[in-house]
């Protein structure tokens, strides 16, 4: 008894071992292989994260290394202190005021 299926072009395509050994290899390196395409685009993500942190901490050095210039000038150093750390001369007072749109709500 022949088969039925013998001349049809996709039985001729499957019954290839070429086109199976081709089929294996594509599963096998999509799916489970240790370097696939899932884990490439995790991998890849994970890059392009690790890039915008480089470029925001350069910025900040950056800014940072300007804070530091601006700094070796005495007068910059006394304006800086009385802005952040409230710091004052003897003869001074320091008033803080806060308005009510500033202030966090306490529940």
């Amino acid at each position: 008894m022949t088969n039925p299926y013998k001349n049809k072009p996709w039985f001729k395509l499957l019954s290839n071992k070429y086109v199976w050994v081709l089929l294996f290899f594509i599963i096998w390196m999509v799916f489970l292989d240790n370097y696939s395409y899932f884990d490439h685009r995790f991998l890849d993500n994970q890059i392009d994260e690790l890039q915008d942190n480089k470029t925001y901490y350069q910025e900040e050095i950056k800014k940072d290394q300007e804070q530091i210039k601006e700094l070796k000038n005495p007068e910059q150093i006394e304006k800086y202190a009385r802005e952040k750390y409230f710091m004052k001369k003897d003869s001074e007072d320091i008033y803080i005021i806060e308005f009510e749109g500033d202030t966090i709500k306490k529940k």
